[in-house]
């Protein structure tokens, strides 16, 4: 049976607008998997990351998928590594980000996966594109997305 789940996608190395429409084609291609509704593409300033680091280009998928919730993050962590993306330290500037932020309503913390996303409800950057595409989305623990956006989110966001 297949669930719904969501990704975020985010890049600041290499070709950042590249990178993100390559990732959607890649995850459309997983098995299992159905890529559903993309978002636009957004330009937001790093957060929590080096201070000379580029901005970034972020951007939520929306998939369907037989695939467990470890077995896509692992998918997942795949597509960024085959992408290129390199670990040399936390936050560090990366040519591909694809984090799992909820599948369906589950509420469930292990060593490698933690749903929803421990940061998404306090990250613009992720938010607004989620929101784009899933307006009435429910976010465990914290509630209707609606509910968590606020004008000041957009500042500084610019979308493509």
């Amino acid at each position: 049976m297949m669930k719904r789940a969501f990704v975020a996608l985010g890049s600041n190395l290499g070709n950042p607008q590249q990178q993100v429409a390559q990732a959607f084609v890649t995850l459309s291609q997983l098995p299992q998997t159905q890529l559903v509704k993309k978002s636009a593409l957004y330009q937001t300033a790093p957060v929590d990351c080096v201070d000379s680091a580029p901005d970034f280009i972020n951007a939520v998928a929306e998939l369907a998928t037989e695939l467990s919730p470890q077995a896509l993050l692992d998918a997942l962590l795949a597509v960024e590594q085959e992408a290129g993306r390199v670990r040399p330290f936390v936050n560090a500037p990366r040519v591909l980000d694809c984090d799992l932020l909820l599948y369906e309503d589950s509420v469930m913390h292990t060593r490698h996966l933690t749903l929803p996303h421990p940061r998404m409800h306090a990250r613009a950057f992720v938010l607004l594109p989620l929101f784009e595409i899933a307006p009435d989305i429910l976010i465990p623990n914290h509630g209707k997305i609606s509910s968590l956006m606020t004008p000041e989110m957009s500042a500084g966001i610019q979308k493509i």
